[in-house]
């Protein structure tokens, strides 16, 4: 196997190919999909594949921290966000789409735009 380095000699992390990676290790996908984060720590493996052009780092479970969530205040502030990228400025009307940053307003004050 080409990229089977579990030492780390070759690559300076230990490396492992596509779908070989030993239990205890997973990608921040992986982590992701179990609600946790890596907290900080340094990746502990590699994997590679496509003739090495392709990289995912590995951190280990047993370090990987529960992921934060948003505060009351920070969930407020983006759906704020969120409903001014509805807004339009022209005519003040909230749109069930977000408006193009290119016209600056919605498909109806635009010229050219539904009449």
């Amino acid at each position: 196997m080409v990229f089977y380095d579990p030492t780390g000699e070759r690559y300076g992390l230990p490396t492992y190919p596509f779908k070989f990676a030993p239990d205890g290790l997973l990608t921040r996908r992986q982590l992701r999909a179990r609600l946790l984060r890596p907290g900080g720590q340094e990746p502990a493996a590699q994997i590679m594949w496509r003739r090495g052009k392709r990289v995912a780092y590995l951190y280990r479970l047993d370090l990987a921290l529960p992921k934060r969530t948003a505060t009351a205040a920070q969930r407020a502030a983006i759906d704020k966000a969120l409903i001014a990228r509805r807004t339009c400025p022209t005519c003040d009307q909230v749109k069930p789409y977000y408006l193009r940053r290119s016209l600056g307003e919605c498909f109806d004050c635009s010229p050219g735009g539904a009449q």
